[in-house]
C-alpha cells in the first residue's frame, strides 16, 4: 500500500483502537465483508489521508463494504469492544508484541509463527511445516477475474496475484483505464487501481 503520512500532521489519529474496535464489530456481521471494511478503512488512512477514528469514515467505509451501518455502531459499542479486548488479552497470553504476529497451527496443537511483515514464501513454508502434503489450489489470473475478488489492488500486489512482472503492470493497469475498464487513485507514493 503506497503510504501518505501527512495524515498525521493534518488530522493525526489519537489511537488505533477506534478502527480496530469497528473492524470487531464488523466480523460479527459478516467476515468477508469485514475484510473489505479493514482494506477500505487502510485505504482512508494510508492513501487518502483520513482519520479513521472518526465516525463519519468508518461509516463510510462500512458502506462500500455492503455493511449495515446502524448494526455495526450497536455492535461497536457492544460486542465490538469486548471482542477486541479478548483479542489484546489473547496476544498478550501469546507473547504478541508487534505486527503482524501470525500463528499456524496443526490439528495437534503444533504451532509455527510468523512475525513481522514477511515475503509470501514464509507463509508457505510455516504451512509445509505443519502439513507437508497441503497443495497450493490455482486461481484464475486475469485481470477480471482478481479485480471480481479485490475491488482495488496496487500494482505490486497485481503483480503478485497475476504472476505479470512487476515492470509491466502499471502500463497494463493504465490501459485498462483508458479503455474505462478501472480507475486509478494516485497519491505522491504511488497509486492504487479500482474496478469501474
Amino acid at each position: 500500500m503506497p503510504i501518505d503520512g501527512d495524515v498525521w500532521l493534518e488530522d493525526p489519529l489519537d489511537s488505533s483502537y477506534p478502527p480496530s474496535i469497528a473492524f470487531k464489530a464488523a466480523q460479527l456481521q459478516d467476515e468477508n465483508q469485514a475484510l473489505l471494511f479493514l482494506r477500505e478503512l487502510r485505504e482512508m488512512v494510508f492513501l487518502k489521508k483520513k482519520n479513521i477514528t472518526k465516525w463519519e469514515h468508518i461509516a463510510e467505509a462500512a458502506e462500500k463494504a455492503g455493511l449495515d451501518i446502524n448494526l455495526l455502531k450497536e455492535a461497536y459499542t457492544k460486542e465490538g469492544k469486548s471482542t477486541f479486548q479478548d483479542d489484546l488479552n489473547l496476544a498478550q497470553k501469546s507473547g504478541v508484541r508487534g505486527f503482524p504476529t501470525l500463528f499456524f497451527v496443526d490439528q495437534n496443537g503444533k504451532q509455527e509463527v510468523v512475525y513481522g511483515s514477511r515475503p509470501y514464501a514464509y507463509y508457505e513454508m510455516a504451512m509445509l511445516k505443519l502439513n507437508p502434503e497441503v497443495e497450493k489450489q490455482d486461481y484464475p489470473k486475469d485481470w477480471k477475474f482478481l479485480f471480481s475478488i479485490y475491488s482495488s489492488l496496487t500494482a505490486k500486489e497485481f503483480s503478485v496475484l497475476s504472476g505479470m512482472p512487476r515492470k509491466d503492470c502499471e502500463a497494463f493497469l493504465d490501459n485498462l483505464v483508458k479503455d474505462q475498464k478501472l480507475d486509478k487513485f494516485s497519491s505522491k507514493n504511488g497509486s492504487l487501481w479500482t474496478k469501474k
